[in-house]
């Protein structure tokens, strides 16, 4: 079986190995330059590549359709995507002789779109996944090929989430691969009435409110934690970057619960939120300016 793969991130870094693993001849592999503006805290796609002496490109979203000569000339039984940040024209999907698959960080069809970890934790889930579909022109809209099912923690930041989403990433990807070098792609509908879009996330949207209540203040946090932007606040005339909260007490018995935003009481840092409860800013710092 050959492939061309499309990847990016962590989870792209790892389901291509599981690929390579498997004995998928991957004759092209398509990714981007890192953003020098960009926190890259995550592997590289272009180092693998270099590892394995697999040819690597970096196009523009603009050059993608430049390829489709060249693809064509592949005729890879599979194109993958895994973490790639643009979206992929029809004619190069349709240049998949079996079929054209995409990895997506959540259960779809609940969180379809961009940051869809960061939202899930935003949202208060207690559970996401990996899922890898089928593509077509609409994103993450596609036959169910393969799910993974995780678990999220109370406490746990965007960043362990990915973890565990990147390690559900390969789970799926190895568990559906037997089926895929038979030319057999499983499928199953992608019901899109029992989930929703959601677009990308600017730093700016990482501001606390606090008339909010005191878990979707802990959420937000959660899901922006550094080394994402951060979620952010004012505090005596100064902006900071809140890392980390948590909504467990005791708290001070002489906290003003009537005035909403940042209270310090024994050298400790409390949030008073708009439903009166309280969260404890275990870590924070001042924003660069």
């Amino acid at each position: 079986m050959h492939a061309v793969v499309f990847a990016y991130h962590d989870v792209g870094v790892n389901c291509l190995k599981a690929l390579l693993a498997a004995g998928i001849k991957v004759d092209l592999v398509v990714t981007h330059q890192d953003d020098p503006n960009e926190n890259i805290w995550f592997g590289s796609v272009t180092k693998l590549c270099a590892e394995n002496n697999i040819s690597c490109i970096t196009p523009s979203a603009n050059e993608l359709i430049q390829l489709i000569p060249k693809l064509q000339a592949i005729a890879p039984d599979y194109i993958f995507s895994f973490y790639y940040r643009y979206m992929i024209p029809a004619q190069i999907l349709a240049c998949a002789k079996i079929a054209a698959l995409n990895m997506h960080g959540s259960l779809l069809p609940k969180y379809r779109g961009r940051a869809p970890v960061n939202w899930a934790i935003l949202h208060g889930e207690t559970q996401t996944g990996a899922t890898l579909h089928v593509m077509e022109v609409k994103p993450d809209a596609g036959d169910i090929v393969g799910q993974s099912a995780v678990d999220i923690g109370p406490d746990e930041t965007a960043t362990d989430v990915f973890s565990k989403v990147s390690q559900a990433a390969v789970t799926v990807i190895n568990e559906t691969l037997p089926s895929l070098i038979k030319g057999s792609v499983p499928r199953k509908p992608n019901e899109l009435q029992k989930g929703s879009y959601f677009g990308g996330r600017k730093p700016s949207d990482g501001r606390i409110h606090w008339h909010q209540k005191a878990v979707q203040v802990h959420n937000l946090v959660r899901a922006v934690a550094p080394p994402y932007p951060g979620a952010f606040t004012d505090h005596q005339g100064q902006t900071m970057t809140v890392a980390r909260t948590s909504l467990k007490g005791p708290f001070p018995s002489n906290l003003d619960l009537g005035s909403l935003g940042t209270q310090v009481v024994d050298n400790r840092v409390f949030g008073i939120c708009g439903d009166h409860q309280v969260v404890e800013i275990l870590e924070w710092f001042p924003v660069n300016k």
